[in-house]
């Protein structure tokens, strides 16, 4: 079994610089607190192929992510997938930006989720509770992107 959860938000920020924001994992404890810690390889900036290494902490138990970045149409466009191997893994997920003028941008983020053996069973229960943290998580995200980027 497998399944979507996503959420959409507007950042008042222009979409170049929510995209290098968002495009920069290492970003990603500022929005979401289950990633205790985060690094990329190479230590360049990102672009296909890049790898995000984290340790996360889901349901009190941590585990150690590897996301590779698939496809990358700056401003507008990053796309990943999971290649580690855990029990319930995001096969694919991404951020859609879109400009909305007057400095604004709109940000669409999504993750397929899949179980792999037990997580089978699991990641229904996964599946619920992100879905139910959506719209919280794209306020977090829209929270920490205006609070990092320097308004004009």
């Amino acid at each position: 079994m497998s399944g979507q959860f996503e959420a959409t938000v507007e950042v008042d920020r222009p979409v170049e610089a929510v995209f290098e924001y968002l495009a920069d994992g290492r970003n990603d404890p500022q929005f979401s607190p289950r990633v205790l810690k985060i690094e990329r390889v190479p230590e360049t900036p990102t672009a296909v192929g890049t790898i995000f290494r984290s340790t996360v902490k889901d349901a009190g138990m941590k585990t150690s992510r590897e996301f590779r970045v698939t496809d990358l149409e700056a401003p507008v466009k990053l796309r990943w997938a999971e290649v580690s191997k855990n029990t319930v893994t995001a096969s694919e997920g991404g951020y859609d930006l879109e400009r909305l003028g007057e400095g604004r941008t709109r940000v669409r983020i999504y993750n397929v989720l899949e179980g792999h053996g037990i997580g089978k069973l699991l990641v229904g229960l996964a599946l619920g509770a992100a879905r139910k943290d959506a719209d919280n998580f794209g306020a977090r995200i829209k929270a920490a992107a205006e609070a990092a980027i320097v308004s004009n």
